[in-house]
């Protein structure tokens, strides 16, 4: 006898039915691909908007903040430091140096005094009271000078019998000598002058060489 049941054995699956499982198909892989991409778009806004450690904790901003203000602090008060030594070092050097081109123009009017008071005679009796008064007077104002000079630290290089220094001397003449060893000053043409340990002018000077060998 057959069976009326429409469900039992094998029931035919009609055409409307498959259009039915597709669209339920498509429709839930459209709502899985949205879910995915929301999804995708919430964790990038939340990378985006994801705070730092400093501010997530307020501590560690100011932290942060008060190194930096000290750094450039320090750095600050090291620049200002070296500019201060810089400083120091500049007026020092004025100071010291300062009054170098002013004392080389004097140095000519010092030398020629000096030369003056070189011929002076030393046996003064035959000179009449201004005559003398002359003379003492031109020595006391050489002597004069030449204190007010080592006063700012202006001394002269009078070197006869030192060794010749380049730095010091400028050799004028040789003068041959069995007796000085080559090199040695044997006459000062005209004093140097240092102004503390800076030469001002060298010494101009007359310097030892062996005698010529005769060849007889």
């Amino acid at each position: 006898m057959s069976s009326d049941n429409p469900v039992s054995g094998d029931h035919p699956v009609s055409g409307d039915d498959n259009d039915i499982n597709l669209e339920h198909l498509n429709e839930a892989v459209a709502n899985a691909d949205a879910e995915a991409e929301a999804k995708a778009n919430a964790d990038a806004d939340a990378d985006a908007n994801a705070e730092t450690p400093e501010e997530l904790d307020p501590v560690a901003a100011l932290e942060a903040e008060r190194d930096e203000l000290k750094d450039q602090a320090l750095r600050a008060l090291a620049e200002v430091e070296n500019m201060r030594r810089r400083t120091e070092r500049e007026v020092a050097q004025s100071r010291k140096y300062g009054h170098s081109g002013f004392a080389r123009d004097l140095l000519s009017a010092v030398d020629n005094l000096k030369r003056a008071v070189d011929v002076l005679p030393e046996d003064r009796s035959g000179l009449d009271d201004t005559m003398s008064n002359l003379v003492i007077g031109v020595e006391m104002i050489h002597q004069e000078i030449m204190t007010v000079l080592e006063r700012h630290g202006i001394t002269v290089i009078n070197p006869e019998g030192e060794k010749f220094d380049y730095e010091k001397h400028q050799a004028m003449f040789e003068i041959p000598s069995e007796d000085a060893e080559p090199g040695t000053i044997l006459q000062v043409a005209q004093p140097g002058w240092m102004l503390h340990d800076r030469l001002l002018t060298p010494a101009m000077v007359g310097v030892a060489k062996a005698p010529e060998t005769s060849t007889e």
